[in-house]
């Protein structure tokens, strides 16, 4: 859970959002407006978001885009009322961890993305209630980036993922981990399997969700996910 590495950190700090005009019940469905190249993004609010909603930024698979891959929660943060940033990776490829081997374009333009949500982008939602998730190559950097910024991120949300590099662990988010057991692309041996035990080892709260299948987000394994970030611990219920 080391590594020579340039720093994860994230310099976005959680504060208050500063909606001037956001209304509950209207949905969104609009580009980031941040990116370039066309790689951007894209910020979602469902119909069902109310006031303070809870907010997740989602990170798409390998070759994919934010808008591609939000399919794979998209039934979840509209039952749950979640509103969802889901930028794209700077490399067209993947993310800057996987692409080149370290941490760089891609931490700098979350921090854009976070920034914009709570100053720009006129939304009304809860940083309190702050995770950041992902599929695949998004699943492995959600937890390489969740687990050094945990004073941002309360839980990280893992669907399918391959591995984690934390250069500087900080906090102790919740981790909730799903894996196929017939995954052909990202075996679940060589991966949530080898790393979750010892993820519960250092102290951190995991929740593993295996299921029969391969490399995919059955939607009711999205939707524990979802409903069991929210849920929050056990002592805060």
């Amino acid at each position: 859970m080391a590594g020579d590495l340039l720093d994860a950190r994230l310099r976005f700090r959680r504060r208050p959002a500063s909606p001037s005009g956001a209304l509950a019940g209207v949905e969104r469905d609009e580009p980031l407006g941040l990116g370039a190249d066309g790689r951007d993004g894209l910020v979602y609010v469902p119909a069902t978001a109310g006031p303070g909603a809870p907010l997740l930024v989602f990170l798409h698979g390998a070759t994919g885009s934010g808008r591609a891959h939000l399919r794979a929660v998209l039934a979840a943060v509209d039952r749950h009322g979640v509103v969802v940033v889901a930028p794209d990776s700077r490399h067209p490829s993947t993310w800057d961890l996987l692409a080149e081997g370290r941490f760089g374009p891609d931490v700098a333009f979350l921090d854009a993305v976070l920034d914009a949500v709570v100053d720009d982008l006129d939304l009304d939602v809860d940083t309190d209630r702050l995770a950041i998730g992902g599929v695949s190559d998004g699943a492995s950097y959600a937890l390489s980036v969740g687990l050094s910024n945990g004073d941002v991120f309360s839980a990280v949300l893992a669907f399918s993922p391959g591995f984690l590099v934390v250069p500087s662990p900080v906090g102790r988010p919740r981790v909730f981990v799903s894996h196929g057991t017939a995954d052909p692309i990202l075996p679940i041996d060589a991966c949530s399997r080898a790393f979750v035990p010892t993820l519960r080892e250092a102290g951190y709260t995991v929740e593993m969700r295996e299921f029969d299948g391969g490399h995919t987000v059955p939607p009711e394994v999205s939707d524990a996910a979802v409903r069991w970030w929210l849920d929050g611990p056990p002592d805060q219920r």
